[in-house]
């Protein structure tokens, strides 16, 4: 069973970020995208979809308004910055509310408890559906797209507007946010430890006070992250 579904989003990145992760997953299909919540509406008079990803602050229109024109009403997947929505999502009866910058674990949870939901509306067991790994991802630098395995990766270290991504072999930069960069990688094999750090955790020499050791090179770890760090090594999560 494929779930047909489109993606409602003023942002260009968000659309592209949503679109990607949709083709991952063997279940979904991606039929429309769009930047405004107006066009849509017209759209789903004649295309009905099972999924809409929506986002809600949007000009002119916004995700409430949308799903509040709708008859007939599709699941819908609300995309936000902004936390202050989740009550008024409960009482709009949607299925997730995923904050930006959205992992793709989190959107695989979300999606597949739309797939269960589904295929328990139709009286049919559903079978497990494996999450999709994938041990690379691609980056934009100055000339090209390049591919980064995951297991290459030491530490990210911002500089300024861009990023260093520092392999085993060499540094590469990238026109990247840490929220971006946060919803690709892995997040049981990175983690931020500073404002200006991430970690591949499994390349960790040891830590000895305020600093890691990966490699030759001595990274910070500040305040802000450290109880959060030490509490995902103990293999713990904070409350």
């Amino acid at each position: 069973m494929k779930i047909k579904c489109i993606v409602i989003d003023d942002e260009a990145p968000a659309i592209d970020q949503m679109t990607e992760y949709i083709q991952r997953i063997p279940f979904l299909e991606c039929i429309q995208t769009f930047d405004n919540a107006i066009d849509p509406v017209t759209f789903l008079k004649s295309h009905p979809v099972d999924l809409v990803f929506l986002d809600i602050e949007m000009e002119r229109f916004t995700g409430i308004q949308f799903i509040r024109t709708l008859r007939l009403k599709p699941k819908v997947i609300l995309t936000t910055a902004y936390d202050s929505y989740a009550l008024e999502a409960f009482d709009l009866d949607v299925a997730d509310y995923l904050l930006k910058p959205i992992s793709f674990e989190r959107f695989f949870q979300a999606v597949e408890k739309v797939y269960h939901q589904f295929h328990d509306q139709a009286g049919v067991s559903a079978p497990v559906v494996p999450l999709p790994t994938r041990s690379y991802m691609f980056v934009k630098t100055e000339y090209r797209f390049q591919r980064i395995d995951f297991c290459d990766i030491l530490f990210i270290e911002g500089m300024k507007e861009y990023l260093g991504i520092q392999t085993r072999s060499e540094r590469i930069l990238v026109l990247q946010s840490f929220a971006d960069i946060l919803a690709i990688l892995p997040p049981d094999l990175f983690f931020r430890v500073h404002k200006s750090y991430i970690v591949a955790v499994d390349k960790i020499d040891r830590i000895e006070r305020n600093r890691i050791s990966i490699a030759s090179y001595s990274i910070p770890v500040s305040e802000t992250y450290k109880q959060a760090f030490l509490l995902f090594l103990s293999g713990k999560t904070s409350s």
